[in-house]
């Protein structure tokens, strides 16, 4: 159960009692490991950059050959492209992607990654993205680890790293290419480090850029103010609490729909609409774990941590996360796979680390008992889990074979499609086109009559195309298309009359 911290000091003066004494769960004084700055000077930094590297690699290295083999699974690589492409270009962040001319804060508030514009100065592909979020992740690792081992001393800290660093929601994360909550995870394991080592200030300073993250991580923010108030910090903690509430507010009521060109947020839809059926706020709020997958996910959330993460109060941050996946209507907010439980990740395993340190000495003899040996579970709980996740992929050869025929083929593809082309494409091809060319979304630039339209024949279409030029003509009825190349699956065709006179959505440069 949760237990909260409510003295409301740093730590006591001089000649002066503590506020209040310990209880029976309070470890002695002359037995506690050291916090604060003390602790962190006598934790090693070296293995758990080492640590912090491996994973990086590890994650890294699995993006990588999945982009390398055309295997994206979705849009979102190649839209998180066009958006630093536009910011490194010092432009409106526009993605074609989403409708010729979409500007992508209408859509989701995550002004944050304009910061990866440097690196894609130097290294303009998606593969930076890539890499940018592997190393996003394998720092929220280093700073789990030390701040664990600087609570609980001995090897606990290098075994929590390995159980975050391998945990389900990170190796989702990393399957499903990059997304704007790389930046959440360190962040979070900065605040949850902060709170857990008193460090007060410095958690309500590491908690304001998550409002720049995503538009709902205003609501995670003001979980932090409340957690400051109840320990003690009642100022900061109503401050920040209500600029949590204001920025979630602001941010989807104001900032997001004047972004839009349809002028509202579209993903209050997630939440009232079930397909085409209106659902009340009721349904939704009763229907919260009408599913065996969201049971599930909720049983791996908590089990990943040997379940000790029940016995902190950190736990409270993922409740604002969990709560608008729960009451939405779409299934793939519900379950254990893509990136949407990589920002629960460094919570719970700190609220780990601070559950083991509460009951360590606790007057329950089971709990005692079990909090001295609730790490290593947990870091054997991930290890067990990785043969049925993503990373496993790496100690199989198939992995890194780039030059079987599907990829050949999507490479052919590729090289016939001009630099500077304005591309409709699938998924299979567009991450690799974003870079250098105007891509569109198959069937989403109506009027555009694109330069090229490229499809691969096998991905997956509703109804089988026969003849690509006649669906390309059919997309772009204004528009006359011819077969430039075709291998394997992957159709290449290129526009035979002029260009339009005005592009829906084009840029004056």
């Amino acid at each position: 159960m949760l237990e909260l911290n409510k003295s409301g000091t740093d730590r006591s003066g001089p000649g002066r009692l503590p506020a209040q004494g310990p209880g029976p769960d309070a470890r002695p004084a002359a037995d506690a490991p050291p916090t604060g700055d003390a602790a962190a000077e006598r934790v090693p930094q070296r293995p758990y950059l080492i640590a912090g590297a491996i994973l990086c690699a590890l994650y890294f290295l699995y993006a990588y050959f999945q982009y390398s083999r055309f295997g994206s699974p979705s849009w979102d690589l190649g839209i998180f492209e066009q958006e630093v492409r536009a910011y490194a270009g010092f432009d409106a962040p526009v993605v074609d992607i989403k409708g010729p001319g979409y500007l992508i804060l209408g859509d989701h508030f995550s002004p944050i990654v304009a910061l990866l514009a440097p690196l894609y100065w130097i290294w303009p592909s998606a593969e930076a993205l890539l890499f940018a979020q592997a190393a996003l992740f394998a720092l929220g690792a280093v700073i789990v680890g030390r701040t664990t081992q600087q609570l609980l001393g001995g090897r606990s800290g290098l075994c929590v790293t390995v159980a975050y660093g391998l945990s389900w929601g990170i190796q989702e994360a990393v399957k499903a290419d990059f997304h704007e909550i790389a930046f959440a995870v360190p962040l979070l394991a900065l605040v949850c480090r902060a709170l857990l080592l008193k460090r007060y200030t410095a958690a309500l300073l590491w908690s304001l850029p998550l409002v720049l993250v995503k538009e709902d991580l205003g609501a995670t923010v003001a979980v932090v103010g409340f957690l400051l108030f109840v320990y003690g910090r009642r100022l900061q903690g109503a401050l920040l609490a209500a600029f949590g509430v204001a920025a979630f507010v602001v941010t989807l009521m104001v900032l997001i729909p004047a972004a839009s060109s349809a002028g509202t947020y579209d993903y209050w839809t997630k939440i009232d609409k079930n397909g085409e059926q209106d659902v009340s706020m009721l349904d939704s709020v009763l229907g919260v774990l009408d599913s065996s997958v969201k049971i599930e996910m909720l049983v791996f959330l908590i089990g990943i941590t040997a379940f000790m993460a029940l016995r902190s109060p950190l736990t409270l941050l993922i409740v604002p996360t969990l709560g608008w996946r729960l009451l939405s209507q779409d299934s793939n907010h519900w379950g254990m796979v893509w990136h949407y439980s990589a920002i629960l990740m460094p919570v719970l395993f700190l609220a780990l680390a601070d559950g083991v340190r509460r009951s360590r000495d606790s007057h329950r003899p089971w709990l005692a008992s079990y909090a001295k040996v609730a790490v290593p579970v947990a870091a054997a709980i991930a290890v067990a889990m990785t043969q049925h996740l993503p990373l496993r992929d790496l100690l199989r050869p198939e992995t890194y074979r780039t030059d079987d025929a599907r990829s050949q083929a999507a490479r052919a593809a590729l090289d016939a499609i001009p630099a500077g082309a304005r591309v409709e494409t699938d998924i299979t091809l567009m991450a690799h086109l974003t870079s250098d060319r105007t891509v569109y979304w198959v069937g989403g630039a109506p009027g555009t009559a694109p330069d090229i339209v490229a499809i691969n024949l096998d991905f997956g279409w509703s109804r089988p195309i026969q003849d690509p030029v006649a669906y390309a003509q059919q997309l772009h009825p204004e528009a006359r298309y011819r077969l430039k190349h075709r291998g394997g699956s992957f159709v290449v065709m290129e526009r035979t009359t002029p260009e339009p006179a005005e592009i829906p959505g084009a840029r004056d440069d």
